[in-house]
């Protein structure tokens, strides 16, 4: 997906677009993670890109995609730019003999 979002459209509520904006985001991730991956493939990656136009875009990762809109918006910005690309990921193997982090919170 690459997509450019009007954040300040007249006659609109911009809190309401920027909530609409951020649905469809959401939306179509969890329509990307439902595809079956390929053979050898673990789970479905993304690389994201936001910023208030193509040429402007910063990549960031998927989880700070929001905190990114949010931002752009905070900054009065009329228009930002998306870019989702959904890519193959494949887990690695912890080595043998690693600790857990969190386990040694307990």
């Amino acid at each position: 997906m690459k997509k450019t979002f009007p954040l300040a459209p007249e006659g609109k509520n911009p809190a309401r677009v920027l909530e609409a904006v951020k649905h469809e985001l959401r939306k179509y991730v969890r329509r990307e993670r439902r595809r079956t991956p390929p053979q050898g493939v673990d789970f479905w990656d993304f690389d994201c890109k936001i910023g208030t136009s193509a040429e402007a875009a910063q990549s960031v990762h998927l989880a700070e995609l929001i905190k990114g809109l949010d931002a752009l918006a905070g900054a009065a910005a009329t228009q930002a730019y998306v870019e989702i690309v959904a890519k193959h990921g494949v887990r690695k193997a912890r080595a043998a003999g690693t600790v857990d982090p969190e386990a040694e919170l307990e």
